[in-house]
């Protein structure tokens, strides 16, 4: 019998056939308890009690790590190779005990987040319903704020709901009142859809955010809202948040509240990418919600745009790096 012909290319997990090995975001390392030498950890947040109406977005963290499989290792739109970079591994879940109490399971996010920023690991998170961003900046944003850009549906900065004030549509108001964001370092990128309240965002406006409707940004376009974005946010540090309601739901209809007339994926990459040069601390995308969408296909969405996330995050961690050596 022939000696079989070995593929050294193959002694790389990442470059392996996609339809191999245990999921891990990206085919990365799964680090287990040992976080050590991690510098981006990808982490799951499996939880939705936060949603006000269609659940389903605990699931998603197990499906964008199925459907993370297809991504690659270069961004071949910006060229960044962020596994090159940076040293990126997959954390596991920040999962909760006792999911039925809202305020405790937030709790224990943080907990889980304390124990990242401690470890000097930057996050970056697919939940889960938009209220785990709350717990995920009580973590890494306690000893500082951070600004934000928040591409969203919703301006997620309402108040008590159905008796709570902490859901997936007032994560950022309490961030602010917390001290966790700085309100006049935050952008609000594609807001739209019906309302039952005409101030139902004034949050966002009087304390300051820069909110960029979806008419706004129909007229001025993908390049203009990025350096709106670079002139809101400054030099200091940044968080990037993605909700996938921001798309249009013929792109995602995979998630909790759709609404019509939303960003393009290209849109939203090109977004995505023009925070490269930005003192980003984290990221996350949220409200991927399998059961709505059989096709697998809001997953798929899901992961890309956590891909590029990791693009200028693992980059800004590499200019870090050169900063402090020099």
């Amino acid at each position: 019998m022939s000696e079989v012909n070995r593929y050294r290319e193959f002694d790389d997990p990442q470059k392996r056939p996609r339809y191999t090995g245990l999921p891990t975001f990206m085919r990365t390392p799964w680090a287990g308890e040992d976080w050590s030498g991690v510098e981006i950890g990808l982490i799951g947040v499996p939880f939705d009690g936060g949603v006000t109406n269609r659940t389903g977005a605990r699931h998603g963290p197990r499906e964008v790590r199925n459907q993370s499989s297809l991504i690659r290792k270069i961004n071949q739109s910006s060229r960044i190779a962020p596994f090159d970079i940076a040293r990126v591994a997959d954390l596991g879940d920040a999962w909760v005990e006792r999911p039925f109490h809202l305020e405790s399971s937030l709790d224990e996010i943080a907990a889980f987040y304390r124990r990242v920023h401690e470890a000097g690991i930057v996050p970056i998170s697919c939940g889960g319903d938009h209220s785990v961003t709350l717990p995920i900046l009580r973590g890494i944003a306690k000893d500082r704020p951070v600004g934000l850009v928040h591409i969203d549906a919703h301006c997620d900065t309402g108040d008590d709901y159905l008796g709570s004030k902490f859901h997936h549509g007032a994560p950022f108001r309490r961030a602010a009142e917390e001290g966790l964001i700085e309100p006049k370092r935050t952008i609000q990128i594609g807001i739209r859809g019906g309302i039952n309240d005409p101030d139902v965002w004034k949050f966002s406006h009087d304390s300051g955010m820069r909110v960029v409707y979806m008419d706004e940004f129909y007229e001025r376009g993908v390049k203009w809202a990025i350096e709106e974005a670079r002139r809101v946010v400054g030099d200091g540090p940044v968080y990037l948040s993605f909700d996938v309601d921001g798309l249009d739901p013929v792109y995602a209809p995979g998630t909790g509240t759709p609404e019509a007339g939303g960003l393009t994926t290209l849109e939203a990459q090109l977004l995505v990418r023009g925070c490269r040069g930005m003192n980003l601390v984290g990221g996350d995308v949220v409200e991927v919600s399998p059961p709505f969408d059989p096709s697998g296909n809001t997953a798929l969405v899901g992961a890309t745009m956590m891909f590029e996330i990791l693009c200028v995050v693992a980059d800004a961690v590499a200019r870090r790096k050169r900063s402090n050596a020099s």
